[in-house]
């Protein structure tokens, strides 16, 4: 979801990159969220911090996402870059009826759209 409102947000200035631990799947709540955006995320594919794409790059920043209160393991990408750090619940980690899920993915999806338009306003 950051990657998406990034790269949407920064209208060509500068390019965001997603990557996890695992690879695996997207999320078809998180896909349905970022619908309701005006975001098609369908066609995306999840990369690892080891995936060649990701590690032939130098960021400018390196922002993690991961839940600090679940005690979810972040990403740690070497760059000479700054890092900071942004805590959401992960979506997958969600129970109760799809509804009830997509009512908490499109919370954090709204909640990482005003991150992101915060670190835009701040640092573009």
């Amino acid at each position: 979801m950051a990657e998406a409102f990034a790269n949407a947000a920064a209208a060509g200035r500068f390019r965001a990159y997603s990557a996890g631990l695992e690879s695996g799947m997207l999320n078809p709540l998180v896909v349905t969220a970022m619908a309701e955006s005006g975001i098609d995320i369908s066609g995306n594919r999840t990369k690892t911090v080891r995936d060649p794409e990701i590690l032939a790059r130098e960021y400018d920043y390196v922002i993690t996402v991961c839940d600090e209160a679940s005690a979810e393991a972040c990403p740690i990408h070497p760059t000479a870059g700054a890092r900071l750090h942004w805590s959401f619940p992960d979506p997958s980690a969600f129970r109760g009826s799809e509804d009830e899920k997509l009512k908490q993915v499109r919370a954090v999806r709204d909640a990482i759209h005003a991150g992101v338009n915060r670190f835009v306003k701040e640092h573009v």
